[in-house]
């Protein structure tokens, strides 16, 4: 099982979902999409080995996959629409009670550092958010006090949900449960690249809007086509201000909706089935 497949306890959601152990998944056997992605499903230099299954959340990667001669993909839908299953919203909190915005700065990585005018992002957010704004910082930003200060000398609430893991150490469990908690809180949610947290956002209820300086990363590989790929293929999800009908139809494709499995099959799948 590639440790990939712990980031932000998406195997632990899964094998939740399918009545197995939550704190110990069962071994998945093969690779486990952990993002949206513009490609195949993985960062284009990601090593596979011979004969691996490929699950991806949606068609399009698995076409995309195909496309470039590789072979043995299924699609599953994202684990966060099977946790949005397994934690209702709770029923003593209305919709309308909903406030203000959660923006999701474009992060880094344990081997790439952000770079971009953060004072310019923040003069942009006031502007255009018309409620109290939540900052979200990835991990590696939120453990940089030169770029948490920005957003919290600006007023903001800074918040960030955890550590994805690595190599099977340090992953939080609550990670994706953190998130959806807090993007069920407010009304809008943002960032300034198109991202999983804006897909997540639409399907946990919010508003969505993608606008601010794209920001650049350390070591950014431009193979799948990057900025402009996006503005070419997903139009509807960029601005301040986007049409909510066309945003929710462009999340359930992306997010593989119609993909998603009840538990019996979920465990035939992933050989999750008990030994007799």
């Amino acid at each position: 099982m590639h440790h990939h497949n712990h980031y932000y306890g998406q195997a632990h959601i899964l094998a939740r979902y399918a009545g197995l152990e939550y704190d110990h998944p069962p071994r998945l056997r093969g690779y486990l999409q952990h993002g949206w992605n513009i490609g195949c499903g993985w960062n284009p230099v990601h090593e596979f080995y011979d004969g691996a299954w490929r699950f991806t959340w949606s068609d399009a990667p698995r076409r995309r996959g195909h496309a470039l001669g590789r072979r043995n993909y299924h699609s599953i839908g994202a684990p966060f629409l099977y946790l949005l299953d397994l934690v209702p919203p709770a029923p003593s909190v209305p919709e309308e009670e909903r406030e203000g915005t959660l923006w999701f700065l474009f992060h880094g990585w344990e081997g790439g550092k952000i770079h971009g005018d953060h004072q310019r992002l923040i003069d942009e957010i006031r502007e255009t958010e018309p409620g109290p704004v939540t900052f979200s910082l990835y991990y590696t930003e939120y453990e940089r006090p030169e770029v948490r200060q920005y957003y919290e000398d600006a007023g903001f609430r800074v918040v960030s949900f955890g550590r994805r893991g690595f190599s099977y150490e340090g992953t939080d469990k609550q990670f994706l449960y953190k998130q959806l908690a807090e993007l069920r809180k407010h009304k809008r949610v943002a960032a300034n690249r198109l991202s999983t947290a804006i897909f997540y956002g639409v399907a946990a209820g919010c508003e969505p809007a993608v606008y601010g300086d794209p920001m650049e990363m350390d070591g950014e590989n431009p193979l799948f086509g990057g900025q402009s790929r996006i503005e070419r293929l997903w139009p509807e999800m960029l601005g301040s201000s986007i049409d909510l009908e066309a945003a929710r139809a462009t999340t359930d494709l992306e997010l593989g909706k119609d993909w998603m499995m009840p538990a019996a099959e979920l465990r035939m799948l992933f050989d999750w089935r008990e030994r007799v």
